[in-house]
């Protein structure tokens, strides 16, 4: 995974869920699990169109487009390409 992966991992630990020493798996299910609810899904967007310059539309924020850490990092690569 690229080195959007430890960014993302931190912020949804230390921000979203408040436990800074959690380890987010890439392949551990993010929306779909109940881990983050649709208002930390907009802080998480809002975050990944700030820091890596992408912009993702409201119809992409779902368990279908990036339930994991894996497909977050793959949407955020595909949009820099």
């Amino acid at each position: 995974m690229s080195n959007a992966a430890p960014a993302l991992a931190e912020y949804i630990a230390t921000k979203i869920l408040k436990q800074p020493n959690r380890a987010i798996k890439p392949d551990e299910a993010l929306i779909s699990s109940g881990l983050i609810d649709s208002f930390s899904l907009v802080d998480l967007a809002l975050f990944v169109e700030d820091q890596f310059g992408v912009r993702l539309d409201d119809s992409e924020l779902n368990a279908a487009t990036f339930d994991t850490l894996a497909q977050l990092v793959a949407l955020i690569e595909q949009r820099q390409a």
